[in-house]
């Protein structure tokens, strides 16, 4: 059997996750030649064109192919990286090989999608008879898809000559730059097209004064701080020293800085024998807002309280919880609350930020004013426990009946006196010095009947 030199279905073999599918069609004669048994093999050689160590990309099954020409398709192994590669044809009954395929490219793109370097800072300064390192990010920010992650890819170094056309400068993983310009790397993947690039970065060498250090905030300015950390990267130096509203922040010696604040941050870059310096006016864009009551009220059974928020967050959505049950019919600003409970209301913004914020508040039953008392109180404890924190008189003698109450100090000084006893006193501190303070007190009834005593002030 003879069989010809194989046609290819491409002009270059650029795979990827996403597609991996080649074919290439040839002659075999005679055709009776084909025995039951016979498969044929696609084999392809290494990036020279050697077929010494060919890998087999296609086996067809026992006497599937009996006429032709005949179409095999086949998939490029995940290694591959060159430009001379070729494929041949054999069969196994009767033993047959083809002559070697025109040359072709073959590049299996493993990371295909821009990725970072020097953190995504657009520029880079060294001091006159220095260099500056720019590397690859590895592994970068969430979104960077290092090509470091990667051990079989190589890289290209290039610097721009003009805005579309640039040079070749140098292969390899980071590069040492000594000459003013905008630099940016590519993986290698040959003449196959690929998104596999990173950011251009500017590099100037200082020859007087201090260089510009510029600073970029890996979640944007404006921020979201709801997304985490935003990270603050600057040039790459010897040392650093990180500021806030020109304040030097403790332990803040690295090229990178996290923060969810928001201020003036700026760096100090030393480069050797000259400086940088930057700064950026970081801001939060976490909406304002505000609740119009504290964190623990009292209500008397049958009565409401109207819990207002307010919030500056854009197309806001309000949720009012009960106990952790969510109240189906709350959705404003405004909540009527009449139950007893652990409340939370939470804001969040659909727009912009898509931030949240949380207000937990509780409604307790609020004590009697007027219980039902039997006798005439002579100890308080007015420590704010809400346990004896007035002085609580019979109901025969508060609001309503007419009676009058005055309080007198040890030395005879009215310093409370009302026809409509709320069982309020004392409503301030009262300030004593001693650690229990004795007053006294005079109730007259409407019908002039009076009842007299003291009564101690417990601290």
């Amino acid at each position: 059997m003879v069989i010809g030199t194989p046609n290819l279905g491409f002009t270059q073999a650029c795979a990827s996750e996403s597609f991996n599918d080649y074919s290439a069609t040839f002659v075999f004669s005679p055709e009776s030649a084909a025995q039951a048994t016979n498969q044929f093999i696609v084999e392809m050689s290494d990036a020279t064109g050697d077929f010494t160590n060919a890998t087999i990309l296609y086996t067809s099954t026992a006497g599937s192919i009996t006429t032709s020409p005949a179409t095999l398709n086949f998939s490029i192994p995940e290694n591959s990286a060159g430009e001379g590669y070729r494929i041949r044809i054999k069969s196994t009954a009767p033993e047959a090989t083809s002559a070697g395929s025109i040359s072709f490219a073959a590049y299996y793109k493993v990371q295909d999608s821009p990725f970072t370097i020097n953190n995504l800072v657009s520029t880079g300064a060294y001091c006159s008879g220095g260099s500056y390192l720019l590397t690859i990010d590895n592994p970068g920010r969430d979104s960077n898809d290092s090509p470091l992650l990667y051990p079989s890819l190589t890289f290209y170094w290039y610097r721009e000559t003009s805005p579309t056309t640039s040079e070749f400068v140098e292969e390899g993983p980071e590069l040492n730059v000594s000459t003013e310009g905008t630099y940016f790397v590519e993986t290698n993947y040959g003449t196959c097209t690929s998104n596999s690039f990173s950011n251009r970065v500017t590099i100037s060498e200082v020859t007087s004064g201090n260089a510009n250090a510029t600073i970029v905030s890996s979640l944007g300015n404006p921020y979201c701080p709801e997304q985490g950390l935003t990270t603050l990267s600057t040039i790459g130096g010897n040392s650093y020293q990180w500021f806030k509203d020109g304040i030097a922040i403790p332990d803040a010696t690295d090229q990178m800085y996290q923060t969810n604040e928001s201020g003036v941050f700026s760096v100090e870059v030393d480069l050797g024998s000259c400086e940088a310096a930057g700064s950026i006016n970081l801001i939060s864009e976490l909406f304002e807002s505000s609740i119009n009551i504290p964190e623990i009220n009292y209500l008397e059974s049958g009565s409401n309280l109207e819990v207002i928020v307010t919030a500056s967050a854009q197309n806001p959505v309000f949720e009012w919880y009960l106990g952790n049950q969510l109240i189906t019919d709350a959705t404003t600003e405004t909540y009527l609350a009449s139950n007893f409970g652990n409340y939370s209301v939470v804001i969040s913004e659909t727009a912009g930020c898509n931030g949240a914020v949380q207000y937990d508040f509780t409604i307790e039953e609020a004590a009697d004013p007027f219980p039902d008392v039997d006798q005439i109180p002579n100890v308080i404890s007015p420590n704010g426990d809400m346990i004896n924190d007035t002085w609580v008189i019979p109901q025969q003698f508060v609001s309503g009946t007419n009676t009058e109450v005055m309080i007198l100090t040890n030395r005879g000084k009215v310093i409370f006196k009302t026809n409509d006893y709320q069982n309020n006193w004392p409503e301030n501190d009262l300030e004593t010095n001693n650690v229990n303070q004795i007053y006294y007190y005079v109730i007259t009834t409407a019908d002039n009947k009076t009842k007299k005593g003291s009564i101690t002030i417990i601290k």
